[in-house]
């Protein structure tokens, strides 16, 4: 006998409720995507059209020349490689120093951990400045060399603070004192149980790392001097720099000088957008496999009144 499911009468107010929520959700949606479409038709259209305001969001005069000269352009290259290697390599030894440090942070048993934590909050408000954080790493030997970007930053003091929460609250502590009890040591307490049930705080942790390192320019501008040490975002900020080349500056040169500046303008126009594309197409494509992990992580890990 089948048995009829019963409706819940919505209210008015629920109705509006509910209304109001999905057109904001709607036009937040297409806020978002608004700039992702436009990059992707700018970078498959005629650079004039995009520059003059032709195309708003579909491709105006479709080519893919750009695609063509980035594939040609062997600094990209090289950059996109340093970039992959910042990440991996830097997401690495981000996790081997945050997760151990927030574990050990979250045991009620470890003498003097408000004091420590309290050490690690005070760099969140203040820092030695620019000048002095660079003479420190010139005064290690790191300026110039890939350790300037992989050691700066290794600890983030608000990933730590999640990642603790996390262990705190997920991790009981029975099962530690189990483990204890077992014969474990607390670095076997940490690889075999502990690690085993924090897969989604890794994820998270990963992720803002991983992005972190990806979006990585400034501290290469500041430590780095050799092109061949460039990640990927300091060869599009010199792509865009040079698409910004206008008419106003041009004075002094001859015509010939004229068109040659203005032909490379406008090839660093075209490149640009299909830099973009590339540079952002490999977080796009890994964020869908790891979005069930990252939302629990971020739930369960969020920091509780």
């Amino acid at each position: 006998m089948r048995t009829k499911k019963r409706r819940i009468k919505k209210t008015l107010g629920e109705h509006i409720f509910i209304t109001v929520n999905g057109i904001f959700l709607s036009l937040f949606f297409v806020i978002a995507l608004y700039p992702i479409i436009y990059v992707l038709s700018a970078s498959v259209s005629d650079p004039v059209a995009v520059s003059s305001g032709k195309m708003f969001l579909w491709p105006v005069g479709f080519n893919v020349d750009g695609y063509e000269q980035v594939l040609r352009y062997k600094d990209i290259w090289s950059g996109y490689a340093n970039t992959i290697f910042y990440t991996v390599v830097g997401t690495i030894l981000n996790l081997v120093a945050t997760i151990p440090a927030a574990y050990a942070l979250s045991r009620k048993d470890l003498e003097g951990r408000n004091f420590i934590m309290t050490l690690f909050i005070i760099t969140m408000y203040f820092s030695g400045g620019l000048i002095p954080t660079y003479l420190n790493m010139s005064g290690f030997g790191l300026v110039n060399t890939r350790w300037s970007l992989l050691l700066s930053g290794l600890v983030g003091t608000y990933n730590l603070i999640v990642a603790r929460t996390f262990f705190a609250n997920n991790i009981p502590m029975e099962l530690q004192e189990a483990a204890y009890l077992d014969g474990a040591t607390t670095f076997q307490l940490l690889l075999k149980v502990v690690l085993p049930l924090s897969a989604p705080i890794i994820v998270v942790m990963a992720l803002y790392y991983g992005v972190g390192h990806w979006n990585q320019y400034f501290q290469a501008m500041i430590y780095l001097r050799d092109r061949e040490l460039y990640p990927l975002q300091v060869i599009l900020k010199e792509i865009l720099t040079q698409s910004q080349l206008s008419a106003t500056g041009l004075e002094g040169f001859t015509a010939a000088e004229i068109e040659e500046m203005l032909r490379m303008s406008e090839t660093a126009d075209r490149m640009k957008y299909c830099i973009i594309v590339v540079s952002m197409a490999p977080m796009l494509a890994i964020y869908p496999w790891l979005q069930k992990y990252f939302a629990k992580g971020v739930m369960v890990g969020s920091v509780k009144g």
